[in-house]
């Protein structure tokens, strides 16, 4: 009976251990990525009056109005156009040296009578320090996705949000928005650059075989977590 308990406890070791190598990374697009759909029974209806322009139903408006989106549920096209290119180098150079020099050039009566002016002494100690770093990164990202407005705020900004997911075979690629974008900025056809929003994130990911073959098995990371080095 002790051996099977041992190697239930070897087991569910090993699939704990399993389960921490492979959770996934934490989410940087967060919320809701996409507008809700209006409730059927609370729709504004179109009041029978014989007008053209109905002020109340969606997909009218003003005749001095353009089509730029700012209302929830319109359509925003967010050209990505990110690039980031950062550089610094460090070095540092010391020199210390000091020294000593006793000498007696004549002995006090009080020492022993074993001092004697022969027994002079030199102290001297050198200390160099030299260390150099560099570190540099250059990230282009570009492409473009369709957006949904889900909200509006006090002073007009619209909060924007969507995401794009492809599947191709066994594996799978999504990219997702969010941020909050000046209606002004928004072109006459609807497309605003990633550059020109406010708290954007952008999150590309992938899942499948290309993303297993860079995820770190569980042994590994285990020893990697003990190891003191």
């Amino acid at each position: 009976m002790p051996s099977v308990l041992r190697r239930i406890a070897v087991v569910w070791v090993a699939a704990v251990l399993g389960g921490c190598a492979m959770i996934p990374p934490e989410p940087i697009v967060t919320g809701p990525l996409t507008a809700e759909p209006p409730d059927a029974y609370s729709m504004p209806l179109a009041v029978p009056n014989g007008s053209i322009y109905q002020p109340t139903a969606y997909g009218n408006y003003p005749l001095f109005e353009d089509r730029r989106p700012r209302n929830v549920g319109d359509i925003v096209t967010i050209v990505i156009q990110e690039r980031t290119n950062a550089q610094k180098s460090v070095g540092t150079s010391t020199e210390r040296s000091s020294g000593a020099t006793l000498g007696w050039g004549a002995v006090p009566s009080i020492l022993p009578g074993n001092v004697s002016p022969n027994q002079d002494f030199n102290i001297a100690g050198t200390n160099d320090m030299e260390g150099a770093g560099s570190t540099r990164a250059n990230n282009l990202f570009t492409g473009t996705l369709t957006t949904t407005v889900i909200g509006v705020l006090p002073n007009g900004n619209l909060q924007i949000a969507g995401d794009k997911q492809i599947a191709i075979n066994r594996g799978s690629e999504y990219l997702r928005f969010s941020g909050v974008v000046d209606p002004r900025l928004i072109t006459g056809n609807g497309t605003v650059s990633s550059t020109q929003v406010a708290d954007a994130k952008i999150e590309f990911r992938s899942k499948g075989v290309m993303d297993e073959v860079q995820t770190m098995g569980w042994l590994q990371r285990f020893f990697l977590n003990i190891s003191p080095f």
